[in-house]
């Protein structure tokens, strides 16, 4: 069974930026999501790579088989999902006043991981109705 290997996905000014746990000064960035994925694949072995010709140690993780889960900062997830979820919509369903999620949003404050918790539980409800959906 592979191991899961988490990329931590922010915001960064203009792109969004990601780096791999247990895997010390890798960084990416790219304009998009699908490109970050992308760059995020080539990145690991790129660093890879040059850490096996540079003699340095591999972490263990990476000589097994793992699978890239992709956790978001919220601020980095409310940008993402900004035009297909508006701040009302996001409010009736994680109950979080919009002027607060918009904050959030625009990194003016950080969420509590009460709040924090409450939004992935609001989320990850509206994926499970939307998965029962059928036409």
């Amino acid at each position: 069974m592979a191991t899961e290997l988490i990329v931590r996905v922010g915001k960064a000014e203009k792109n969004y930026a990601a780096y791999v746990e247990g895997l010390d000064g890798f960084v990416c960035t790219a304009d998009t999501f699908e490109e970050l994925k992308k760059e995020v694949v080539e990145g690991i072995n790129f660093h890879l790579n040059g850490l096996r010709e540079d003699g340095d140690p591999v972490p263990d993780i990476f000589n097994r088989e793992y699978i890239l889960v992709y956790k978001w900062s919220v601020v980095g997830l409310l940008d993402y999902y900004r035009r297909v979820l508006s701040l009302a919509a996001l409010e009736r369903i994680t109950g979080i006043n919009q002027t607060q999620l918009g904050h959030y949003a625009a990194g003016r404050s950080r969420p509590r991981k009460q709040q924090v918790e409450k939004i992935e539980k609001a989320l990850h409800h509206l994926g499970e109705e939307l998965c029962t959906i059928s036409l």
